[in-house]
């Protein structure tokens, strides 16, 4: 199908039928290739797919990326676009923001008033923090000297098409802990012989929100949460063993770094009142999202030339994988309102979420009118 701006809706609505999860986007790169191909671009197959757009002989590369990959979520739409891949849903707006960069990649190769290279990169596996990683593993930034990166992400709630962006961080960093209690079960009748870790595991979950309250400066935007507690208890049998998995997110590398202690500090003291073991395991996949500002004062003088509301929002607390490009190269990831109405406004990651086929036309247009302003032929 042609990617003029009147099928847009109908390519969104495809991508959304077959959602694939992270690294398994097959169907997904296939068709991305063949329409970048379609569009004369050199196209280069990975973990992702990267599409190259040169005109003139600028020697400035800048990159466009849009993320690919699904959820694990059961969709409860009743759309005649509804997902056929049973437990897989694209709930946080992946299938928009493809095709918002393909219908950009249309406007950009067929109206070439601009001096340089664009690299139209689409990333998997974004929802679990590696895929832009994957993709520098590759060589991306070794084959594809990129000097500057964007990125846009929708956001249900907001007027369709308002730009909220900010300098400096724009995104939280997310950890995952886990900690491991090795105790000694017993009978429940005599709980005095054993190491009960299921008590001992609410103690810890009990003095882990003291970190925020007490022991991180208030308005630091930091939050820990223990998300799962698993055991190996049964209904007349204390447990021996528990696990505590919980997500930490924070604004500041320093206090990533203070939470990491102080949750070894709490599994070490607790293990020694209660005489037992207990293993923690800390791990940080999305790093802080960091917008540099010259690429950021590019994205607000396209949007207020484009006459699109802009905002300058405050840190969001979710993470985004960006951050890994963003780190290496200067770059600006900003949102898009999706809209305030219906199946727009559900939150992202629910199962009755949408994308905006109204935001296509406006992030395309964007799109095309930010890489020219970049690679503006008096340059």
């Amino acid at each position: 199908m042609d990617l003029k701006p009147e099928n847009l809706a109908e390519i969104r609505r495809d991508f959304h039928r077959f959602p694939e999860l992270g690294f398994q986007e097959k169907r997904t790169k296939d068709k991305i290739a063949s329409y970048l191909k379609e569009l004369g671009l050199d196209v280069y197959y990975g973990s992702g797919i990267v599409g190259l757009l040169r005109v003139g002989h600028g020697t400035k590369v800048i990159g466009l990326r849009a993320d690919m990959d699904a959820l694990p979520i059961q969709e409860t739409n009743t759309h005649n676009y509804i997902s056929k891949n049973k437990g897989i849903m694209h709930a946080c707006g992946h299938d928009g923001h493809m095709t918002m960069l393909l219908g950009a990649a249309h406007k950009l190769s067929t109206n070439t008033n601009f001096n340089g290279t664009i690299v139209f990169i689409f990333q998997p596996n974004e929802e679990h923090g590696l895929g832009a990683k994957a993709m520098m593993d590759e060589g991306l930034l070794e084959n594809f000297p990129i000097e500057e990166i964007y990125g846009i992400h929708n956001l249900p709630g907001i007027p369709t098409g308002e730009l909220l962006t900010r300098p400096g961080l724009i995104c939280s960093s997310e950890s995952l802990f886990e900690m491991k209690i090795k105790g000694m079960g017993g009978h429940s009748s005599m709980p005095q012989l054993g190491r009960d870790t299921i008590t001992i595991g609410a103690e810890i979950v009990q003095t882990i929100q003291t970190i925020i309250s007490r022991k991180i400066s208030s308005g630091s935007g930091a939050v820990v949460s223990v998300t799962e507690f698993i055991s190996d208890g049964q209904r007349n049998v204390l447990s021996g063993e528990t696990i505590l998995k919980g997500d930490v997110r924070t604004r500041q590398i320093d206090d990533r770094k203070k939470i990491e202690i102080y949750l070894n500090q709490i599994a070490e003291g607790i293990a020694t009142a209660h005489d037992i073991k207990i293993e923690v395991a800390f791990e940080t996949e999305f790093i802080e999202t960091i917008n540099h500002i010259k690429p950021t004062e590019a994205v607000l003088k396209t949007a207020k030339n484009s006459g699109l509301k802009v905002t300058n929002c405050e840190p969001m607390s979710f993470s985004e994988d960006f951050a890994h490009f963003s780190n290496a190269v200067p770059g600006c990831f900003f949102l898009l309102g999706n809209g305030i109405i219906g199946a727009n406004n559900k939150p992202l990651h629910s199962s009755d979420y949408d994308f905006n086929d109204d935001l296509l036309s406006i992030g395309s247009d964007f799109w095309a009118s930010l890489a020219k302003n970049r690679l503006s032929t008096e340059g």
